[in-house]
């Protein structure tokens, strides 16, 4: 009884860290949204855990959280990760998409083989024999931190013109509203399928 009023209380703490979560081995169910908790964070074995949410916290390193969950949490069957950068879930993201997502998907699934639900949605039939399949492939590949601080390239801040002017040849050009020998039929247009004779 303790332990689950513990969970209702761990959402919206900015906490960094779960010091002192070792304790309650016996967890089935751990809200973790709204907090600070990021790459860095360890997590304690806990084998009955069935519910894991840690939405709107910073993580970053989806192979490396996920290794985690699967070592420490055998018996996992829900999960959701939203408004993480590690889910790339068009709603939080807007350089995302639903096949970004779609690829998160298997490869998680692939990695936590007794997953019921992940992110809100049920994890079908179809997606976990994809999962089985295509999952290993889905992994994102990062640079080492040490690459991504490289060597700084300089800003020049000194106007540069970006294409030369020939003053003589400014009313001799004819390709953009001059006569054109070329037809464009559009027989192998895509759009063209909609297109029908008597249209022309």
């Amino acid at each position: 009884m303790f332990q689950l009023y513990l969970l209702k209380r761990i959402a919206y703490n900015n906490m960094e860290t779960l010091k002192g979560l070792e304790h309650f081995t016996k967890l089935q169910e751990l809200i973790l949204d709204n907090n600070k908790l990021g790459d860095s964070i360890n997590f304690p074995p806990l084998p009955f855990l069935r519910t894991l949410s840690i939405n709107n916290n910073q993580i970053t390193d989806l192979e490396g959280f996920i290794n985690k969950i699967c070592d420490c949490f055998p018996s996992l069957s829900y999960l959701s990760l939203l408004r993480n950068k590690a889910c790339p879930n068009e709603l939080s993201d807007r350089d995302k998409d639903d096949s970004d997502y779609q690829r998160y998907r298997y490869f998680v699934i692939h990695t936590l083989r007794n997953l019921q639900f992940l992110d809100s949605r049920r994890v079908t039939f179809a997606e976990r024999s994809e999962a089985i399949t295509r999952g290993q492939f889905m992994r994102v590949r990062r640079p080492p931190d040490d690459q991504l601080d490289g060597p700084k390239v300089p800003v020049t801040t000194a106007y540069q013109r970006p294409l030369p002017v020939d003053l003589a040849s400014l009313g001799k050009h004819r390709g953009a509203y001059g006569k054109c020998n070329y037809k464009y039929t559009g027989k192998h247009s895509e759009g063209n399928r909609f297109i029908v004779n008597s249209d022309l």
